[in-house]
């Protein structure tokens, strides 16, 4: 008797558990949206010039590259891994671009053909960043951040420390044009945003991600090609390395390896605060969307209430640390290294 009373009362307390669960990843889905609610009604008040159409022009500008950068890393960090590489990588593509479109630096006109070949190289770079991490079995972590440091120092030895100017009408228009009053490089950006939605929810190549972040052995044990989707990915990020690439060089109007700065970081902070789990398996590009924005308000308001940059900066940290320590488990029993 007392034994059936036993077990009775551990089948209620796991339904209680299972309950508390179920309404913490309710909250933790809904909590991005309802932040960023929240942070447009305060800066409209407290933010002069918030709502303005210029400043909304602004916002939607300044989402595009961290959006695009963000969504190539939603992927990896669904598959619960992580990836440096983009700062000396942008950089190098931004680099090599300028150096073969019309520039200040030599009589080159490829033209589309030499942002392609800008694009590619970066998707080249990533596969080979892959096969080290996927044959090599290195944690992504630090083949990322070494292939960073490489393509720094190829960027800057591409344009022998002297950046090239970018002279080509196209980049003109592309940083300077509009079309029904928002910016052209954020149309990259939505168009980025919907083919990584299908690529998530319409493929069998988004389940396998979500399967290995959730459990590698398991999707392994069903079947799930381990390797195969994790080159899939990294030739994913490449894609989105090379655009923020060309977007970064259309923006500063010249190639160059600080086009990469201060872009990883940042990246990973919307992935994060949109509700994507740093240690894989939850979350995906919609979260990632809605956590860019939030990134993107903040930092506009900060400018607007002409607040310092550095102080930007440990608002961002301050933002990391809140959102991590929302995403995980919590628990007595829990172990953290």
């Amino acid at each position: 008797m007392e034994k059936q009373v036993h077990v009775s009362r551990i089948g209620e307390e796991f339904k209680q558990e299972m309950k508390k669960q179920s309404q913490r990843e309710r909250f933790i889905s809904w909590a991005p949206v309802g932040i960023l609610a929240f942070l447009v009604v305060l800066f409209s008040i407290i933010a002069q010039g918030f709502f303005s159409l210029t400043n909304l022009q602004n916002l939607l500008k300044q989402l595009a590259i961290p959006l695009v950068m963000s969504l190539g890393l939603t992927f990896v960090i669904l598959m619960g891994s992580t990836d440096l590489s983009a700062q000396g990588l942008a950089g190098f593509v931004g680099a090599i671009m300028a150096l073969m479109v019309v520039n200040s630096k030599n009589a080159n006109n490829m033209g589309f053909l030499g942002i392609l070949i800008a694009v590619v190289a970066a998707i080249l770079v990533t596969a080979i960043s892959g096969i080290i991490h996927i044959k090599g079995k290195l944690p992504t972590f630090m083949v990322s951040y070494a292939v960073s440091s490489i393509m720094q120092g190829f960027a800057v030895l591409s344009y022998k420390g002297e950046p090239a100017l970018i002279r080509d009408e196209f980049f003109t228009t592309m940083s300077q044009g509009s079309f029904l009053g928002i910016p052209y490089l954020t149309y990259i950006a939505l168009a980025m945003f919907v083919i990584a939605y299908v690529l998530q929810f319409k493929t069998r190549f988004g389940s396998y991600v979500m399967a290995i972040g959730d459990n590698e052995g398991i999707a392994k044990n069903i079947g799930v090609n381990i390797d195969l989707t994790k080159f899939k990915v990294f030739l994913w990020l490449g894609v989105c390395i090379g655009l923020v690439g060309f977007m970064g060089a259309v923006r500063l109007g010249r190639g160059e390896v600080g086009i990469g700065s201060n872009l990883v970081f940042p990246a990973i902070t919307s992935v994060v605060v949109g509700g994507t789990s740093l240690s894989g398996g939850k979350g995906g590009v919609v979260n990632t969307l809605v956590g860019a924005m939030i990134v993107t308000v903040i930092n506009n308001a900060l400018v607007l209430l002409g607040v310092s940059p550095y102080v930007q900066q440990a608002v961002q940290g301050m933002i990391i640390i809140a959102a991590v320590a929302i995403s995980i488990p919590h628990g007595k029993n829990l172990i953290v290294k």
